[in-house]
């Protein structure tokens, strides 16, 4: 029995299918591009996409509509929800897994989620500055870490550029910190606001491990809540 080719646009569509049981996933935007979405496909990757049985991407990918198109006729077009908000990440791993016939896989991988989490969140309370929950600003997608680390949402931002009229109001509202999207930064949200700002990556690596995107956000929010 051959194994079913699944091709992911980014790490991050190729670790959710990782996560629910796939075991021979190629990934297209290499891992060193920054920014995913500014990434051209090339014509040995719509070569790669018209031999795949499984093609997972995301609505919000510029490229989706070439990668829809590049598909062969036995491939299964997957539109995957991309958010590490810890519930909606282990629902949409169980979903994968019902498409992938890998359900006791992805089952168990959740577990681990909501494991780490745990453990994770247990941790960010006890480093909590002064023992109260820190407040916070996020940008849209990385409102997950703020809710690891068991914060206090003030306000959020993004995806477009901050304009002066929020960062007065997010400024206002004195928030101790400010967690960044690493892949879609403009540098200092709101300088001259006293907020330290911490930046969150999204994307897993090449080993293509979920869990690891949840590890190292907490470590970063723990470093800047230490104050090193």
């Amino acid at each position: 029995m051959t194994t079913a080719r699944r091709i992911a646009t980014t790490t991050w569509e190729g670790a959710f299918a990782k996560a629910a049981g796939a075991e021979d996933v190629t990934v297209i935007v290499p891992q060193s591009v920054h920014h995913a979405p500014d990434y051209d496909p090339k014509p040995s990757d719509l070569a790669a996409v018209a031999k795949a049985d499984f093609v997972l991407y995301a609505p919000f990918e510029p490229y989706a509509a070439k990668i829809k198109e590049a598909a062969g006729s036995k491939a299964k077009l997957v539109e995957v929800n991309l958010d590490n908000d810890p519930a909606k990440a282990g629902a949409e791993v169980e979903r994968l897994g019902g498409l992938f016939g890998t359900k006791d896989t992805a089952s168990r991988w959740k577990v681990r989620l909501d494991e780490e989490v745990t453990k994770l969140n247990g941790d960010l309370k006890a480093a909590w500055p002064d023992g109260k929950s820190p407040t916070v600003v996020s940008q849209v997608f990385t409102a997950w870490a703020a809710g690891l680390a068991g914060a206090t949402p003030v306000g959020s931002y993004g995806p477009e550029p901050v304009t002066p009229a929020q960062l007065a109001s997010l400024s206002a509202k004195k928030p101790a910190f400010v967690l960044d999207n690493a892949h879609m930064s403009t540098g200092t949200v709101l300088p001259d606001s006293g907020a330290k700002q911490v930046t969150v990556v999204n994307y897993p690596g090449e080993d293509l491990d979920l869990l690891a995107v949840y590890r190292n956000a907490a470590a970063e929010l723990k470093k800047a809540m230490s104050g090193s």
